[in-house]
């Protein structure tokens, strides 16, 4: 074990940043080759419309989601981009060594210097049998994860404490920049670790819409200066869909509200595309789950979006907004990042 342990809304526009969490999403009738494929696509849009940062996720054994192994993504998409800064949102570290991680994300620094985040995540990112599976038989327990955090930044800084065993242990390559560490939440355990370690946080509203502002408050009000980060930085990552009529994005919503009644329900399908969520035959008790997921979407059109998103980043006390859209075809999501971007009048602030 190692030994240590917002913007208000009237601000001006050039002060917000806002970035991309895409979890490579596979639409029913694409292939998981395609779906990265549009990851590449999405992540040369992104930046070219003056978004900050572009997150890739991790998942395993998902049949909607593509991306298990977001530190190889990373490489590929900070390959196909210049300035935007590429990561992770994030690397689930209790399945891996902390010092690996470190020389993966060491690497990818000496590649693309300056542009690299290492957001680090503790959910098994799949069902029990998939984590039992990626932990040779063993469910792999988050019980260590402030230690593997503690661990992964001394390797990245080449800080461990002296006397330490492991002390002449050298992540590689060296050199003097070093990725910024996101500890990634949706509930007030990362944040308050994040506090503890005076590490950078971002907070998943997309997963949990009640309660946030709590956490990232806390956050900041108990923020533990580093060497690192002297000041606290914070970020909240919204589900969004943006349409040109508030019709349309009821529409195009429907397919995300029959991606989370499979979950719910166990049913591991790709997303569903928009034809197919017309046709499914919704009970009653559907319906009133989807009126409670939609309480994780903001949707409808670039004024209504942009106005709720500004009110979620002074609830927060957000320094930054991050926004992960899927809809049923690859096209209307782009498009609703063109609208948002657009809106936020992004290509000018950048």
């Amino acid at each position: 074990m190692l030994h240590r342990c917002g913007f208000p809304a009237q601000n001006k526009m050039a002060n917000i940043k806002l970035s991309v969490l895409d979890q490579s999403p596979i639409i029913s009738g694409h292939t998981p080759q395609h779906a990265i494929q549009q990851t590449i696509r999405l992540a040369q849009a992104a930046e070219k419309m003056g978004y900050s940062r572009y997150w890739c996720a991790e998942h395993h054994s998902v049949m909607a989601l593509a991306d298990p192994c977001p530190e190889i993504l990373v490489t590929r998409v900070a390959a196909a981009t210049s300035t935007i800064r590429v990561g992770t949102g994030g690397v689930l570290l209790p399945y891996y060594s902390p010092f690996k991680i470190a020389e993966q994300f060491r690497m990818l620094e000496a590649l693309f210097p300056g542009r690299i985040d290492l957001g680090i995540g503790r959910a098994p990112g799949g069902d029990q049998a998939t984590a039992m599976a990626m932990g040779e038989g063993r469910y792999p327990s988050a019980d260590n994860f402030p230690e593997q955090v503690q661990y992964l930044t001394a390797y990245l800084d080449d800080d461990l404490p002296e006397g330490h065993p492991f002390q002449q242990v050298k992540a590689q390559p060296a050199g003097p920049g070093s990725p910024q560490i996101w500890l990634l939440g949706s509930s007030d355990y990362s944040g308050a670790l994040a506090a503890q370690l005076g590490l950078r946080f971002a907070f998943a509203h997309f997963i949990s819409a009640r309660g946030g502002d709590v956490v990232m408050r806390d956050f900041k009000k108990r923020y533990q200066p580093s060497a690192r980060e002297p000041q606290p930085q914070a970020l909240v990552c919204v589900f969004v869909i943006c349409a040109e009529t508030q019709e349309q994005a009821e529409r195009l919503v429907m397919s995300v509200d029959l991606r989370r009644l499979n979950m719910d329900y166990g049913v591991n399908a790709p997303v569903p595309t928009l034809e197919e969520a017309e046709r499914y035959p919704y009970t009653d008790a559907d319906r009133q789950r989807i009126i409670h997921h939609r309480r994780r979407v903001v949707l409808g059109t670039p004024a209504v979006v942009k106005q709720r998103l500004l009110e979620i980043q002074t609830e927060f006390e957000a320094d930054e907004l991050m926004v992960i859209t899927i809809t049923g075809d690859y096209d209307t999501r782009l498009h609703s990042y063109e609208l948002v971007a657009d809106a936020f009048d992004l290509s000018s602030a950048s």
